[in-house]
C-alpha cells in the first residue's frame, strides 16, 4: 500500500505568531509603567510624600508577586511558600549589614545567590509531587525557613532586626532618599517584566505553558518537564529574593513575619486578584490589594472581614481577574 503524503503548508499560509499572551496586556503594561514613572509628580503636586513610600511597598510588592506568576500562572505550580525567598532576600541585606557590609550590590547579589540555592533545594524535591502535595511541602519549607529566623537570637530572634541605615551604593548613602528608592525599585520591576516577558515568550516558555496544560503530552513528545519546571521555580525565587532586598531598604527593618505562610497566602491573593498568567496581572493585584487593605483599615480593626468579603466578591464575579475584567470590558478575549 502506498504510504499516505505527509501534507505540505501552504506558502500563503500565515506564519504562526508567537505568544504574546492577552490581547492589550502590552498597552496595559505600558500604561501602567507610565503611570509608575510618572506618579513621584503626582506625589508631588499633591504634596503628600508618603504616597511615593506607599507606591515603593507596592511595587516591591508587585515584583514579588510577579515571580510567584511564573510559576503559578504559566507553570500551575500553588506554592505556599513563596514568602520564604521574600525573606531569604531581606534576612541577607540586615545580616551582612550587621557585618559592615551595606552596599546593596553585594547584598543583592548575596539574597539572589542565596535564594536560587534555596528554591533550587527545595524545589527539586518539591517538584517530585503534584497538586495538593505540592502545596503542603511548600509550604513546610517555608514554615522551616520561618521557624529558623526565629531561632536566630543574634538577628533578632521573633522580634526582628532593625537596619542602621539604608544600603549605601558605591559607598553612597543615595538610597536615603525616598525618590531614589522608588526609581531602583522601578527600574528592578521594569528590567524583571521585560525579562519574564521574554522567558515566556521562548520556547522555555512554551514548553512550561506546554507541561501546565498536558504533562503527559510534553513527556511523549520528549520534553523533560521537571528541568522546565525546576529552572522556572529558581528564577522565580531569585527575583522574590531581590524584592527582599528592597523590602528590607524600604521598612529599615526585617522579622521572620516577611516569611510566613500568611505572607504567601497574600501573594497568591494579589497572583489571582490581577489576573494569572499575564504578568502585568500581579503587578494590578498588589495595587488592588495594598490599597484595599490601607483603606478598609482606617474604618475599622476589623478591616481582615472586609477585605475577605471583597475578595470573595471578586474571585466570584471577575472571571480572570482584574486584567481578565478589564479584557472583557474592552472588547478583549483571555488567551
Amino acid at each position: 500500500m502506498k504510504a499516505a503524503a505527509r501534507p505540505v503548508a501552504s506558502p500563503h499560509q500565515p506564519a504562526r505568531r508567537p505568544y504574546v499572551g492577552r490581547p492589550g496586556t502590552a498597552t496595559a503594561a505600558g500604561l501602567l509603567f507610565s503611570g509608575l514613572a510618572l506618579f513621584p509628580l503626582l506625589a508631588h503636586m499633591l504634596d503628600d510624600p508618603f504616597l511615593l513610600v506607599i507606591a515603593t511597598r507596592v511595587m516591591i510588592f508587585g515584583l514579588a508577586a510577579m515571580s510567584l506568576d511564573l510559576i503559578l500562572g504559566y507553570g500551575a505550580l500553588v506554592s505556599f511558600g513563596h514568602a520564604a525567598f521574600l525573606g531569604i532576600g531581606a534576612y541577607a541585606v540586615a545580616i551582612l549589614a550587621a557585618h559592615g557590609i551595606d552596599d546593596i550590590l553585594i547584598q543583592a547579589a548575596v539574597a539572589i545567590a542565596a535564594s536560587s540555592l534555596f528554591a533550587l533545594a527545595t524545589g527539586a524535591i518539591s517538584l517530585r509531587t503534584r497538586g495538593v502535595y505540592f502545596i503542603m511541602i511548600t509550604l513546610a519549607f517555608g514554615q522551616m525557613a520561618y521557624f529558623f529566623m526565629v531561632s536566630l537570637s543574634a538577628y533578632g530572634g521573633d522580634d526582628g532586626i532593625s537596619l542602621p541605615s539604608r544600603s549605601t551604593l558605591f559607598g553612597t548613602d543615595l538610597l536615603e532618599s525616598d525618590l531614589v528608592l522608588f526609581y531602583a525599585v522601578f527600574l528592578c520591576l521594569a528590567v524583571a517584566f521585560l525579562g519574564l516577558r521574554a522567558v515566556v515568550a521562548s520556547r522555555f516558555g512554551r514548553v512550561l505553558r506546554g507541561t501546565r496544560d498536558n504533562r503527559i503530552r510534553m513527556e511523549a513528545i520528549g520534553y523533560a518537564p521537571f528541568a522546565y519546571q525546576l529552572i522556572a521555580y529558581v528564577i522565580a525565587g531569585a527575583l522574590a529574593g531581590l524584592a527582599g532586598v528592597f523590602l528590607a531598604n524600604h521598612a529599615e527593618f526585617v522579622a521572620p513575619a516577611f516569611m510566613s505562610w500568611q505572607r504567601s497566602g497574600e501573594l497568591i491573593v494579589m497572583v489571582v486578584l490581577g489576573g494569572m498568567g499575564t504578568l502585568v496581572g500581579p503587578i494590578v493585584g498588589a495595587v488592588a490589594f495594598l490599597l484595599l487593605e490601607d483603606w478598609l483599615a482606617r474604618f475599622s480593626e476589623h478591616w481582615r472581614l472586609g477585605l475577605g468579603i471583597v475578595l470573595v466578591l471578586l474571585a466570584l464575579f471577575t472571571r480572570g481577574g482584574i486584567s481578565g475584567f478589564v479584557a472583557r470590558l474592552t472588547g478583549g478575549a483571555a488567551r
